[in-house]
Order: C-alpha cells, then sequence, then structure tokens
C-alpha cells in the first residue's frame, strides 16, 4: 500500500518514522540524484550528438534498454575526439548539487553512517562530487584520455546495476552491518539492484519504474526530505 504522508513524498511498504541509528550505511547514485545533469550527456553537448546520447541515457535509464554496459559503450563511443578539457567546464558551468544533498550528508554522518557514491557515470565527477559531500568512498567509471582527447572507450570494468549491488554489501561488510542497515537512493533503473538489496530503498524524482518499487519516493522537493521519514 502506497502513502502520499505529505504533497509530493510517498512510502509504501512501512510505517514512519524509521530511526536514523538503525541504519548503518547510505549509497547515493550521482547523476540526477546528488547532482543536477547526467554528465555525459553535458560533454555530448561538444562533440554536438547530446540529442543521440540523451536519448540512449533516456531509454537506458527507463529501464527499456536493459543492458547498461553496453548502452554506455555505445554513448561513450559517440564522444571520441571530444577535448578532455570540456569535462572541466560541464564541471564548473553545469554541475550543481541537487537541492537538499548538503543538509541530508551532514545529517546521515552526524548520525554515524558510512556513506558511497556509486556511479555509473565518470571518476571525473564522482570524486570531485564525493570530495564536496566529504562521502567517505567512490566508485565510477574511468574515460579513456589520450593526447588531451576522450578515446571513446572506458577504462576497466564498468559500474552497472550488479556493480552498484556489488558496492552496496560491500560497503555493509565494511560497517560491519546487514544490507537491512543499509540505505539506497537512487532516481534510474540501474539503481533496482542496490535498491532491492537494501533496507530502505529511496527513489528521488526518479522515472517511474523506480518511483513504483521504492519504499520512499521524493517525486517533489530535496534529498533531504527523506529525513521526514527517518528521526
Amino acid at each position: 500500500m502506497t502513502t502520499e504522508i505529505s504533497p509530493g513524498l510517498v512510502i509504501q511498504g512501512f510505517q514512519p518514522p524509521l530511526e536514523l541509528d538503525r541504519f548503518k550505511v547510505i549509497a547515493f547514485d550521482m547523476d540526477s540524484t546528488l547532482i543536477n545533469i547526467e554528465c555525459i550527456d553535458e560533454i555530448a553537448d561538444a562533440a554536438g550528438k547530446k540529442a543521440e546520447v540523451s536519448a540512449i541515457t533516456e531509454a537506458a535509464m527507463r529501464g527499456e534498454i536493459t543492458d547498461f554496459k553496453d548502452s554506455l559503450r555505445r554513448r561513450v563511443a559517440l564522444l571520441k575526439g571530444v577535448r578532455a578539457d570540456f569535462l572541466d567546464q560541464v564541471y564548473t558551468d553545469r554541475l550543481r548539487l541537487n537541492p537538499g544533498a548538503e543538509a541530508l550528508l551532514t545529517a546521515v554522518h552526524r548520525a554515524g553512517l558510512r556513506s558511497l557514491l556509486v556511479s555509473g557515470g565518470f571518476t571525473f565527477f564522482a570524486d570531485r562530487v564525493r570530495e564536496r559531500l566529504q562521502i567517505h568512498r567512490a566508485q565510477s567509471n574511468v574515460l579513456g584520455v589520450e593526447d588531451g582527447l576522450l578515446t571513446g572507450e572506458v577504462i576497466g570494468d564498468i559500474v552497472d546495476g550488479a556493480e552498484k549491488r556489488r558496492q552496496l554489501l560491500r560497503a555493509c561488510e565494511e560497517a560491519g552491518c546487514e544490507p537491512s542497515q543499509a540505505i539506497a537512493v537512487g532516481d534510474g533503473a540501474n539503481d533496482l539492484p542496490m535498491m532491492s538489496a537494501a533496507g530502505l530503498s529511496v527513489a528521488f524524482h526518479a522515472k517511474p519504474k523506480v518511483r513504483e518499487q521504492a519504499m520512499v519516493a521524493i517525486n517533489l522537493g530535496g534529498l533531504d526530505r527523506l529525513l521526514e521519514v527517518l528521526r
């Protein structure tokens, strides 16, 4: 049973409030969750291929493309030849933290939770966001760069939905807790594996498929609205 406990805040499967100190780990997606953009779409702007890349991104996030690794490789291949210094421009000019991100991280850190940023995006952005929010650990993808240009390849293993789940479970092991003591926050289909493994799943301005399966759906307002169901 789903209940809208206040405008734009929907819960299902539990009765709020939950005690924040029952949780030990919180894991976040990055693009469109902690930050306001899909970084790969903004990089594609430089190549004049934003529409083409965005279409693949949207289909993947809706769950219409089920092989995230393939969809990411296809999108990154379209970035071949883009100047690597454009990443700095995207970070400086376009990337903003989503409302409530700082307040929520401050609250969960004060309560003693270990935080994790686990993203299908790129280390260039994830490492900087991790530092800004003082998140304990970040895991994301590495873009190939050669002679100052993107190679159109991802280096090493790709962080997909299954890897997000593994990283959540690893964080729980490191914290010495059960997955039931973890919170997972995301917006797209590739966040569902980690959300299903966590004790509390949170959809933030998410795709319909994700909202339907989450225990908390924040459809209006900032990330700190999660604190309305935690105390």
